[in-house]
């Protein structure tokens, strides 16, 4: 046999050769990076998760975190903590600026304190395993379980944290995952662009003098405005408030023609129309939603909060009068349900569509639950017919349309519900 066709012996480099083959992706990455297999297999296992979570799509329709029509440049970076998929917002003059839901949902965390990381941050559960995060706010303005609507003011934009300048610090998040974000239903280009967060809120009031209530919306334009309905169809604009306030009604002045109102969450102070002009009082705490009502039947509306569970009734002589009913979650509405006379209170559960109707008669608290619209929907009550008693109302925010239910002075007692109306306002979300 010639030597050329000898078989030898493998060598010390044909074995490392053949092992080398066989080693696992982390190892090679491991060599050629000079870090530990382990290191290296994290750094793999990031890269394949990064690779899943850019196929991920939002199921819910958000948009921008911020005011409608401001303007704001979007960025990240390929180290960005912890995802490049987070974003960063800046706009000149940029700080303080009101930081508000992308969408709907509730908040799971309300961080008003953190000096670290996130720094004061909120968290948004938006329910199918997605959430939203808003970091590095100078100041966090709501409270864990409550339900915020989009457009609802949640802070103002900071530094706070591991930040060096100020930004809102932005995350849309499938389970564990930070995801592209998706703003009025497309992928963002970093960039600049303009907030469409301008979303209309149900409203129920005589707002026009035609002795029942129509149905309204609060439009969360920059300068907000009511945009009421009349009977024949056609729209009045009633402005007052800022796009980051929230909507209240009363009949401030007792005349019997209910006026628009405001609350600002930064300041606490409402803003109250009526035949003199525009008049503000102080009163409210972090996290509290305003509701109105004549609580002692004199004919002056007088306002109150929802705090927690809890609702805090403000008298003539500034006497808070508490009363619990529902859960964190539920969504404050105030009417007449019996006809007396006196403003009721009750809560709406947009999880299972149910209204809590709480009447005080001879002194005794009575609780009757009534099943009204679908899941989503947000509540607007009004006086629909003019018999006195307030009716139920739903608004279903992807069909800009209200559902009236009327009420009867003996519905509280014996159930009895009138018919049903569906009628078109506002614009679709």
């Amino acid at each position: 046999m010639r030597r050329s066709e000898q078989r030898e012996a493998p060598s010390f480099w044909t074995h490392l050769t053949v092992a080398t083959a066989t080693v696992s992706l982390a190892a090679v990455t491991a060599l050629g990076l000079g870090i530990t297999q382990a290191e290296a297999g994290s750094s793999v296992a990031k890269t394949k998760a990064s690779a899943k979570a850019a196929t991920l799509v939002p199921t819910v329709n958000h948009q921008f975190p911020f005011v409608c029509g401001s303007s704001w440049t979007t960025s990240t970076r390929a180290n960005h903590s912890p995802s490049s998929y987070a974003v960063d917002f800046n706009a000149p003059n940029d700080a303080g600026q009101p930081v508000v839901a992308s969408a709907r949902g509730t908040v799971t965390k309300a961080d008003n304190s953190s000096t670290t990381g996130y720094g004061r941050h909120v968290v948004i559960n938006h329910g199918n395993g997605e959430t939203t995060l808003y970091a590095h706010l100078e100041k966090v303005f709501v409270t864990v379980g409550v339900t915020v609507d989009q457009g609802t003011l949640l802070g103002n934009l900071g530094t706070t944290g591991n930040s060096s300048g100020a930004h809102l610090h932005y995350e849309q998040k499938i389970g564990s995952s930070v995801v592209p974000a998706w703003f009025n239903g497309t992928r963002l280009t970093y960039g600049s662009a303009t907030s469409k967060n301008c979303a209309d809120v149900p409203v129920g009031a005589d707002l026009l003098e035609g002795g029942s209530a129509e149905i309204a919306v609060f439009r969360r334009n920059d300068e907000a405005s009511y945009v009421v309905r009349r009977n024949d169809g056609a729209s009045v604009s009633l402005a007052v408030g800022r796009g980051y306030h929230q909507p209240v009604v009363g009949d401030w002045d007792g005349d019997g023609q209910l006026d628009t109102g405001t609350y600002d969450p930064r300041t606490h102070l409402w803003t109250l129309a009526g035949e003199a002009g525009f008049r503000t009082i102080k009163s409210g705490a972090r996290g509290d939603r305003p509701v109105a009502g004549d609580w002692d039947a004199d004919g002056v509306w007088e306002t109150g909060v929802r705090r927690g569970s809890n609702f805090r009734l403000k008298g003539d002589t500034g006497k808070i009068t508490v009363v619990p009913l529902g859960d964190v979650d539920d969504l404050p509405v105030t009417g007449d349900w019996n006809g007396d006379g006196v403003t009721d209170l009750g809560v709406y559960d947009p999880a299972t569509s149910v209204f809590t109707l709480r009447t005080v008669v001879n002194g005794k608290a009575q609780i009757r639950t009534v099943a009204h619209g679908a899941a989503g929907d947000l509540p607007a009550v009004g006086d629909w017919n003019g018999d006195g008693v307030t009716d139920l109302g739903t608004w279903t925010p992807s069909l800009a349309s209200f559902s009236q239910r009327l009420l009867t002075a003996t519905s509280m007692s014996k159930g009895v519900l009138g018919r049903t109306t569906v009628v078109k306002w506002g614009k679709k979300r």
